[in-house]
Protein backbone atom coordinates (compact mmCIF):
# COMPACT_ATOMS: atom_id res chain seq x y z
CA UNK A 1 0.00 0.00 0.00
CA UNK A 2 3.10 2.29 0.97
CA UNK A 3 4.80 1.29 -2.07
CA UNK A 4 2.11 2.26 -4.02
CA UNK A 5 1.01 5.80 -2.20
CA UNK A 6 5.10 6.81 -3.10
CA UNK A 7 4.96 4.85 -6.71
CA UNK A 8 2.01 6.90 -7.29
CA UNK A 9 3.64 10.56 -6.00
CA UNK A 10 6.67 9.93 -7.83
CA UNK A 11 4.98 8.94 -10.95
CA UNK A 12 5.40 12.36 -12.86
CA UNK A 13 9.00 13.12 -11.26
CA UNK A 14 12.31 12.45 -13.20
CA UNK A 15 14.88 11.36 -10.31
CA UNK A 16 18.22 12.64 -12.16
CA UNK A 17 16.46 16.11 -12.71
CA UNK A 18 14.93 16.00 -9.03
CA UNK A 19 18.45 15.00 -7.26
CA UNK A 20 20.48 17.23 -8.60
CA UNK A 21 17.99 20.06 -7.85
CA UNK A 22 17.58 18.66 -3.94
CA UNK A 23 21.27 19.03 -3.71
CA UNK A 24 21.53 22.32 -5.30
CA UNK A 25 18.64 23.72 -2.66
CA UNK A 26 20.77 22.04 -0.20
CA UNK A 27 24.10 23.89 -0.83
CA UNK A 28 21.73 26.91 -1.08
CA UNK A 29 20.12 26.56 2.38
CA UNK A 30 23.76 26.17 4.02
CA UNK A 31 25.19 29.30 2.29
CA UNK A 32 22.09 31.55 3.12
CA UNK A 33 22.64 30.22 6.68
CA UNK A 34 26.27 31.87 6.30
CA UNK A 35 25.06 35.13 4.08
CA UNK A 36 22.30 36.06 6.13
CA UNK A 37 24.57 36.00 9.28
CA UNK A 38 23.55 32.72 11.10
CA UNK A 39 19.68 34.07 11.21
CA UNK A 40 17.77 30.83 11.43
CA UNK A 41 14.58 32.91 10.62
CA UNK A 42 15.64 33.46 6.88
CA UNK A 43 16.65 29.94 6.55
CA UNK A 44 13.20 29.12 7.34
CA UNK A 45 11.59 31.25 5.10
CA UNK A 46 13.41 30.22 2.24
CA UNK A 47 12.60 26.65 3.49
CA UNK A 48 8.77 27.41 3.17
CA UNK A 49 9.90 29.30 -0.05
CA UNK A 50 10.87 25.31 -1.21
CA UNK A 51 7.83 23.79 0.03
CA UNK A 52 5.80 25.95 -1.84
CA UNK A 53 7.63 25.68 -5.51
CA UNK A 54 8.30 22.21 -4.45
CA UNK A 55 4.18 21.81 -4.10
CA UNK A 56 3.77 23.53 -7.54
CA UNK A 57 6.42 21.98 -9.30
CA UNK A 58 4.64 18.09 -8.07
CA UNK A 59 1.23 19.85 -9.42
CA UNK A 60 2.46 21.36 -12.95
CA UNK A 61 4.81 17.60 -13.38
CA UNK A 62 1.58 15.35 -13.05
CA UNK A 63 -0.48 17.84 -16.04
CA UNK A 64 -0.04 16.80 -19.24
CA UNK A 65 1.73 18.72 -21.87
CA UNK A 66 -1.35 18.71 -24.15
CA UNK A 67 -3.12 20.43 -21.23
CA UNK A 68 -0.46 22.97 -21.22
CA UNK A 69 -0.94 23.32 -24.85
CA UNK A 70 -4.11 24.42 -24.59
CA UNK A 71 -3.87 27.15 -21.76
CA UNK A 72 -0.90 28.69 -23.57
CA UNK A 73 -3.22 31.33 -25.42
CA UNK A 74 -5.62 32.15 -22.65
CA UNK A 75 -2.57 32.72 -19.96
CA UNK A 76 -0.61 34.70 -22.07
CA UNK A 77 -3.79 37.21 -22.57
CA UNK A 78 -4.16 36.68 -19.18
CA UNK A 79 -0.65 38.02 -18.72
CA UNK A 80 -0.83 40.75 -21.22
CA UNK A 81 -3.93 42.18 -19.47
CA UNK A 82 -2.38 42.27 -15.69
CA UNK A 83 0.77 44.12 -17.27
CA UNK A 84 -1.52 46.88 -18.79
CA UNK A 85 -3.62 46.49 -15.53
CA UNK A 86 -0.11 47.03 -13.69
CA UNK A 87 0.56 49.74 -16.14
CA UNK A 88 -2.54 51.67 -15.17
CA UNK A 89 -3.28 50.94 -11.50
CA UNK A 90 -0.06 49.06 -10.11
CA UNK A 91 1.28 50.04 -6.82
CA UNK A 92 4.31 52.21 -7.04
CA UNK A 93 7.63 51.12 -4.63
CA UNK A 94 10.79 52.26 -4.55
CA UNK A 95 10.23 54.51 -7.76
CA UNK A 96 9.03 50.94 -9.82
CA UNK A 97 5.22 49.99 -10.71
CA UNK A 98 5.60 46.42 -10.63
CA UNK A 99 2.74 45.06 -8.21
CA UNK A 100 -0.88 44.76 -8.89
CA UNK A 101 -2.72 44.88 -5.77
CA UNK A 102 -6.10 42.57 -6.35
CA UNK A 103 -7.43 43.12 -2.88
CA UNK A 104 -6.98 39.52 -2.30
CA UNK A 105 -3.78 39.27 -3.10
CA UNK A 106 -0.70 41.04 -4.23
CA UNK A 107 0.81 39.96 -8.00
CA UNK A 108 3.79 40.80 -9.70
CA UNK A 109 2.49 39.81 -13.26
CA UNK A 110 6.00 40.07 -14.67
CA UNK A 111 6.54 37.12 -13.09
CA UNK A 112 4.02 35.07 -15.24
CA UNK A 113 5.29 36.31 -18.64
CA UNK A 114 8.33 34.32 -17.77
CA UNK A 115 6.43 30.75 -18.38
CA UNK A 116 3.91 32.60 -20.59
CA UNK A 117 5.71 33.88 -23.10
CA UNK A 118 7.70 30.76 -24.36
CA UNK A 119 4.55 28.97 -23.94
CA UNK A 120 2.29 31.38 -26.14
CA UNK A 121 5.40 31.07 -28.70
CA UNK A 122 5.99 27.12 -28.10
CA UNK A 123 2.44 27.31 -29.11
CA UNK A 124 2.30 29.43 -31.98
CA UNK A 125 5.31 27.71 -33.64
CA UNK A 126 3.22 24.02 -33.24
CA UNK A 127 0.24 25.46 -35.01
CA UNK A 128 2.31 26.12 -37.97
CA UNK A 129 5.44 23.93 -38.04
CA UNK A 130 4.11 22.31 -41.59
CA UNK A 131 4.63 25.57 -43.38
CA UNK A 132 6.41 28.47 -41.39
CA UNK A 133 7.23 31.76 -42.95
CA UNK A 134 9.28 34.84 -42.50
CA UNK A 135 5.80 36.84 -41.43
CA UNK A 136 5.36 33.81 -38.83
CA UNK A 137 8.55 34.76 -37.21
CA UNK A 138 7.91 38.90 -37.21
CA UNK A 139 4.66 37.75 -35.62
CA UNK A 140 6.62 35.62 -32.96
CA UNK A 141 8.77 38.61 -32.49
CA UNK A 142 5.60 40.85 -32.18
CA UNK A 143 4.21 38.54 -29.54
CA UNK A 144 7.67 38.48 -28.05
CA UNK A 145 8.39 42.73 -27.75
CA UNK A 146 4.88 43.07 -26.56
CA UNK A 147 5.20 41.87 -22.80
CA UNK A 148 8.88 42.86 -22.98
CA UNK A 149 7.76 46.73 -23.55
CA UNK A 150 5.30 46.45 -20.69
CA UNK A 151 7.61 45.51 -18.54
CA UNK A 152 10.55 47.75 -19.12
CA UNK A 153 8.15 50.64 -18.76
CA UNK A 154 7.68 49.51 -14.86
CA UNK A 155 10.92 49.63 -15.44
CA UNK A 156 12.23 46.07 -14.44
CA UNK A 157 14.98 45.72 -16.56
CA UNK A 158 16.17 41.68 -15.21
CA UNK A 159 12.62 40.06 -15.22
CA UNK A 160 12.61 42.05 -18.94
CA UNK A 161 15.95 40.46 -20.14
CA UNK A 162 14.91 36.79 -18.93
CA UNK A 163 11.11 37.23 -20.66
CA UNK A 164 13.09 38.06 -23.98
CA UNK A 165 15.57 35.54 -23.79
CA UNK A 166 12.88 32.62 -22.75
CA UNK A 167 11.00 33.63 -25.61
CA UNK A 168 14.22 34.31 -28.37
CA UNK A 169 14.84 30.85 -27.37
CA UNK A 170 11.85 29.22 -28.65
CA UNK A 171 11.80 31.37 -31.84
CA UNK A 172 15.48 30.46 -32.25
CA UNK A 173 14.74 26.65 -31.37
CA UNK A 174 11.42 27.42 -34.12
CA UNK A 175 14.32 27.39 -37.11
CA UNK A 176 15.38 31.34 -37.10
CA UNK A 177 17.73 31.20 -40.17
CA UNK A 178 21.81 32.12 -38.93
CA UNK A 179 20.98 34.84 -41.73
CA UNK A 180 18.20 36.65 -39.99
CA UNK A 181 19.94 36.46 -36.25
CA UNK A 182 23.56 37.94 -37.90
CA UNK A 183 21.46 40.80 -39.76
CA UNK A 184 19.17 41.21 -36.24
CA UNK A 185 22.32 41.23 -34.39
CA UNK A 186 23.83 43.78 -36.90
CA UNK A 187 20.30 46.14 -36.86
CA UNK A 188 20.80 45.88 -32.95
CA UNK A 189 23.81 47.21 -32.61
CA UNK A 190 23.35 50.14 -34.69
CA UNK A 191 20.18 50.58 -32.66
CA UNK A 192 22.71 51.31 -29.37
CA UNK A 193 22.60 54.87 -29.77
CA UNK A 194 18.66 55.15 -29.30
CA UNK A 195 18.41 52.13 -26.91
CA UNK A 196 20.72 54.19 -24.49
CA UNK A 197 18.59 57.10 -24.86
CA UNK A 198 15.77 55.36 -23.89
CA UNK A 199 17.83 53.54 -20.46
CA UNK A 200 16.93 55.41 -17.38
CA UNK A 201 19.64 57.42 -15.56
CA UNK A 202 20.21 54.35 -13.03
CA UNK A 203 20.51 51.92 -15.76
CA UNK A 204 22.96 54.07 -17.77
CA UNK A 205 25.14 54.35 -14.49
CA UNK A 206 24.98 50.51 -14.03
CA UNK A 207 27.14 50.26 -17.40
CA UNK A 208 29.25 53.23 -16.96
CA UNK A 209 30.21 51.37 -13.68
CA UNK A 210 30.60 47.96 -14.96
CA UNK A 211 33.45 49.65 -17.70
CA UNK A 212 35.14 51.12 -14.16
CA UNK A 213 33.92 50.63 -10.63
CA UNK A 214 36.40 52.97 -9.27
CA UNK A 215 34.68 55.99 -10.27
CA UNK A 216 32.00 55.94 -7.94
CA UNK A 217 33.91 53.02 -5.31
CA UNK A 218 31.16 53.99 -2.36
CA UNK A 219 28.09 54.78 -4.44
CA UNK A 220 26.96 52.76 -7.76
CA UNK A 221 30.48 51.11 -7.95
CA UNK A 222 30.58 50.01 -4.47
CA UNK A 223 28.86 46.69 -5.31
CA UNK A 224 30.89 45.26 -7.54
CA UNK A 225 33.65 46.33 -5.85
CA UNK A 226 32.84 44.67 -2.62
CA UNK A 227 31.92 41.30 -4.46
CA UNK A 228 34.83 41.14 -6.80
CA UNK A 229 37.20 41.38 -4.09
CA UNK A 230 35.21 38.53 -1.57
CA UNK A 231 35.53 36.16 -4.82
CA UNK A 232 38.96 36.51 -5.06
CA UNK A 233 40.11 36.47 -1.32
CA UNK A 234 38.38 32.98 -1.37
CA UNK A 235 41.33 31.51 -3.33
CA UNK A 236 41.63 27.95 -4.27
CA UNK A 237 39.84 26.20 -1.15
CA UNK A 238 38.02 29.25 0.17
CA UNK A 239 38.11 30.59 3.95
CA UNK A 240 35.65 28.30 5.40
CA UNK A 241 31.61 28.02 5.87
CA UNK A 242 31.06 30.92 7.89
CA UNK A 243 34.24 31.80 7.97
CA UNK A 244 34.11 34.57 4.74
CA UNK A 245 35.25 38.03 6.30
CA UNK A 246 33.76 39.98 3.42
CA UNK A 247 30.18 38.65 3.65
CA UNK A 248 30.50 38.49 7.91
CA UNK A 249 31.81 41.64 7.72
CA UNK A 250 28.85 43.28 5.86
CA UNK A 251 30.81 44.60 3.11
CA UNK A 252 28.68 42.61 0.63
CA UNK A 253 25.69 44.09 0.21
CA UNK A 254 22.34 41.84 -1.17
CA UNK A 255 24.51 38.56 -0.16
CA UNK A 256 21.57 37.01 0.53
CA UNK A 257 20.10 37.51 -2.84
CA UNK A 258 21.81 38.70 -5.85
CA UNK A 259 25.37 38.22 -4.51
CA UNK A 260 24.82 34.89 -2.69
CA UNK A 261 27.77 33.97 -5.07
CA UNK A 262 30.18 36.02 -4.16
CA UNK A 263 29.53 34.63 -0.43
CA UNK A 264 30.29 31.23 -1.66
CA UNK A 265 33.17 32.16 -3.33
CA UNK A 266 34.76 33.22 -0.56
CA UNK A 267 33.87 30.57 1.81
CA UNK A 268 34.68 27.88 -1.24
CA UNK A 269 36.77 28.95 -3.30
CA UNK A 270 37.64 27.87 -6.57
CA UNK A 271 37.02 24.49 -6.21
CA UNK A 272 33.45 25.08 -4.67
CA UNK A 273 33.07 27.19 -7.88
CA UNK A 274 33.68 24.55 -9.81
CA UNK A 275 31.77 22.11 -8.38
CA UNK A 276 28.83 24.21 -7.93
CA UNK A 277 28.98 24.62 -11.64
CA UNK A 278 29.52 20.90 -12.26
CA UNK A 279 25.74 20.68 -10.23
CA UNK A 280 24.20 23.17 -12.78
CA UNK A 281 25.83 21.56 -15.71
CA UNK A 282 24.01 18.50 -14.85
CA UNK A 283 20.58 19.97 -14.50
CA UNK A 284 21.34 21.72 -18.00
CA UNK A 285 22.56 18.45 -19.62
CA UNK A 286 19.32 17.16 -18.18
CA UNK A 287 17.32 19.12 -19.18
CA UNK A 288 18.49 19.53 -22.73
CA UNK A 289 18.02 15.26 -22.85
CA UNK A 290 14.60 15.86 -21.65
CA UNK A 291 14.46 18.36 -24.77
CA UNK A 292 15.82 16.27 -27.34
CA UNK A 293 13.28 13.33 -26.55
CA UNK A 294 10.38 15.40 -26.50
CA UNK A 295 7.50 14.02 -28.63
CA UNK A 296 5.98 17.22 -30.10
CA UNK A 297 6.81 20.87 -31.60
CA UNK A 298 5.53 22.20 -27.98
CA UNK A 299 6.92 20.00 -25.87
CA UNK A 300 10.30 20.57 -27.13
CA UNK A 301 10.58 23.87 -28.12
CA UNK A 302 9.02 24.99 -24.15
CA UNK A 303 11.71 22.47 -22.95
CA UNK A 304 14.70 23.76 -25.01
CA UNK A 305 13.47 27.71 -24.09
CA UNK A 306 13.28 26.61 -20.20
CA UNK A 307 16.53 25.00 -19.78
CA UNK A 308 18.24 27.65 -21.77
CA UNK A 309 16.85 30.10 -19.75
CA UNK A 310 18.06 28.30 -16.92
CA UNK A 311 21.73 28.71 -18.27
CA UNK A 312 21.07 32.19 -18.72
CA UNK A 313 19.71 32.77 -14.88
CA UNK A 314 23.55 31.34 -14.15
CA UNK A 315 24.93 33.31 -16.74
CA UNK A 316 23.94 36.67 -15.93
CA UNK A 317 24.06 35.77 -12.04
CA UNK A 318 27.74 34.78 -11.90
CA UNK A 319 28.66 37.47 -14.71
CA UNK A 320 26.82 39.90 -12.74
CA UNK A 321 28.52 39.59 -9.39
CA UNK A 322 31.91 38.73 -11.27
CA UNK A 323 31.76 43.02 -12.88
CA UNK A 324 31.78 41.33 -16.48
CA UNK A 325 27.95 42.46 -16.73
CA UNK A 326 26.00 45.15 -15.41
CA UNK A 327 24.45 44.55 -12.28
CA UNK A 328 20.49 44.00 -13.30
CA UNK A 329 19.11 42.08 -10.41
CA UNK A 330 18.93 38.70 -11.44
CA UNK A 331 19.37 36.00 -8.54
CA UNK A 332 21.59 32.90 -8.93
CA UNK A 333 18.64 30.37 -9.13
CA UNK A 334 17.94 27.83 -6.50
CA UNK A 335 20.84 29.41 -4.52
CA UNK A 336 19.21 33.05 -3.61
CA UNK A 337 16.86 33.78 -0.90
CA UNK A 338 13.47 34.64 -2.60
CA UNK A 339 10.16 33.16 -2.95
CA UNK A 340 8.93 34.14 -6.44
CA UNK A 341 12.19 33.01 -8.64
CA UNK A 342 12.01 29.91 -6.61
CA UNK A 343 8.67 29.06 -7.99
CA UNK A 344 9.29 30.30 -10.97
CA UNK A 345 12.10 27.85 -11.73
CA UNK A 346 10.56 25.05 -10.06
CA UNK A 347 7.49 25.38 -12.14
CA UNK A 348 9.79 25.54 -14.79
CA UNK A 349 11.34 22.05 -14.24
CA UNK A 350 7.78 21.00 -12.88
CA UNK A 351 7.36 21.26 -16.74
CA UNK A 352 10.03 19.43 -18.08
CA UNK A 353 9.42 16.42 -15.36
CA UNK A 354 5.90 16.53 -17.20
CA UNK A 355 7.21 16.72 -20.58
CA UNK A 356 9.56 13.47 -19.65
CA UNK A 357 7.47 11.38 -17.66
CA UNK A 358 4.11 11.72 -19.74
CA UNK A 359 6.13 11.14 -22.88
CA UNK A 360 7.14 7.50 -20.74
CA UNK A 361 3.79 6.95 -20.56
CA UNK A 362 2.41 7.74 -24.27
CA UNK A 363 5.15 5.15 -25.65
CA UNK A 364 4.50 2.65 -23.40
CA UNK A 365 0.88 2.60 -23.85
Amino acid sequence: MINRIVYRLGQHIDSILMSSILFTLLIGLFILYSASGESVGRVSAQLMNIVIAMSILWLVANVQPQFMERMALPLYLLGIMLLIGVALFGNISHGARRWLDLGIVKLQPSELMRIAVPMMLAWFFSQREASLRVTDFIIAFIILLLPVFFILKQPDLGTSLLVFVSGLFVIFLAGLSWRIIIGGAVAAGALMPIFWSMLHDYQRRRIRILIDPTQDPLGAGYHIIQSTIAQGSGGLTGKGWLNGTQSQLDFVPERTTDFIFSVFSEEFGMVGNVLLLLLFSLIIARGLYITSQAQSTFSRLLAGSITLTFFIYIFVNIGMVSGILPVVGVPLPLISYGGTSMVAILLGFGILMSIHTHKKLVASG
